[in-house]
Order: structure tokens, then C-alpha cells, then sequence
């Protein structure tokens, strides 16, 4: 049986790596006393697969994680027993059976959204935003590796500001397997610090498997 879970990834967890979190999901599943599915070979592990990493320090309100059970079981008694096993900064948004041999969550994923709240005033950053979205290229060098960062952000805009009057933008940025964005680097694009701006992921953007164009993303704006 292959369960699939939204979660939010809430404050309490905003410092757990994602090796962490994929041992806090393989804890709280014994601790609810689930039937766990293991791989085979030498070396058996949990079967539970992660959509995407999130960066250390960043929350979410959508994260992705399949898990595999060695026997069928009710979603509601699944639902009930995690529910009273979740440790803090983890909450369930729902729960799902899903084909237990579709692909992996990171074939099926196309892009992720975020919330961005600057601490700091950027100066002119409405020009910024502007600058990089009509910019034919934006030259990057990640661990070595040249790319370029342009035609990984779909979407970029400015929001209303926060309760306490920071700045805030929208950002939708490709996250396919070998084309993945980094919000950081976006943050650096616009003139601000990453260390300066909270980064909340909002949605994950998975294939239609409906659509007759499986690669569709909104437009890049």
C-alpha cells in the first residue's frame, strides 16, 4: 500500500534538514505502530520518498511524502494513528492511496511556489523585479557549475506587504530533476540578502496526468 501526505512544515521543524525529516517521518510511522515497507538488497530501508528537498531554514504549507506499508489499512485509522504520533512543527493537510507503481514524486514534479518576506527594504525593488523578469539571461555559477537562472523562474511578483509593513513577493520557480531554481538566488537577483527574507514554500506543482501537455506551467512572467 502506497499513502501519499500533504504536510505543512511548520516553525518547530523550520532548522530540520531534509535527511532529518525523512528520519522524522520513518520515527513517527513506528511510533504509530505502521507496517513500514523496506526495500530489498543488502541494506534495507523504509520506503518513504520525499517530493523535494527544502533548504534549512525555510517553512512550508505543502510538502510531499510517499510512503509505503507492507499491508492495506483504512486511511482513517492511518490518519487517526499519525495524528497522535506527529511530533511538533509537522501537520497533516490530508491523506491519499496512490498507485502503488506510479513514478516517483520527483519525475512527477514540475515547480514550486514561495512566499518571500524581505526583512530588510530592498531600494528601487519594484525596478528589480522588473529588471529580472525582462532580463534575456541571468549567468549563475552553483558549486562550480555554470547556469543560467533566467529560464528557471516562471513567475515573479511583488504582493501587498506583510501585517508589519515588510515586502513581500510571489515567486513560482522550476523544480523539475534537471532543471531545479533556487529562491536564494532569486533573492540575491532582486538586490536583497537570503539571510535577510523569510522563505515559506506555498504549493508544490506536480504533471496533470490529464492534461495532454504534461509539461504545462503557467507562462513565465
Amino acid at each position: 500500500m502506497r499513502i501519499r501526505l500533504h504536510f505543512a512544515k511548520t516553525e518547530d521543524m523550520r532548522y530540520t534538514s531534509h535527511l532529518d525529516l525523512h528520519r522524522t517521518w520513518e520515527r513517527t510511522m513506528r511510533r504509530a505502530g505502521l507496517p513500514l515497507a523496506y526495500t530489498q538488497g543488502y541494506r534495507p530501508h523504509p520506503r518513504i520518498n520525499l517530493a523535494s528537498a527544502l533548504p534549512l531554514g525555510f517553512t512550508s504549507l505543502d510538502e510531499v511524502v510517499d510512503i509505503w506499508l507492507e499491508t492495506e489499512l483504512p486511511l482513517e485509522q492511518v490518519n487517526l494513528l499519525l495524528a497522535k504520533s506527529l511530533p511538533p512543527g509537522i501537520r497533516v493537510l490530508s491523506i491519499e492511496e496512490v498507485e502503488a507503481h506510479s513514478p516517483v514524486l520527483q519525475v512527477e514534479l514540475l515547480a514550486s511556489e514561495y512566499l518571500i518576506t524581505l526583512l530588510e527594504a530592498i531600494p528601487d525593488l519594484d525596478q528589480q523585479i522588473e529588471a529580472v523578469r525582462s532580463a534575456e539571461s541571468l549567468p549563475r555559477v552553483w558549486r562550480t557549475k555554470k547556469y543560467d537562472l533566467r529560464p528557471l523562474i516562471i513567475e515573479i511578483h511583488r504582493i501587498e506587504n506583510d501585517p508589519t509593513g515588510k515586502p513581500r513577493l510571489r515567486l513560482l520557480i522550476s523544480a523539475r530533476e534537471s532543471a531545479t531554481g533556487r529562491p536564494e538566488e532569486v533573492i540575491l537577483a532582486v538586490g536583497g540578502q537570503p539571510e535577510l527574507a523569510r522563505v515559506q514554500r506555498t504549493h508544490l506543482v506536480f504533471r496533470n496526468p490529464d492534461d495532454s501537455d504534461s509539461e504545462a506551467v503557467p507562462a513565465k512572467a
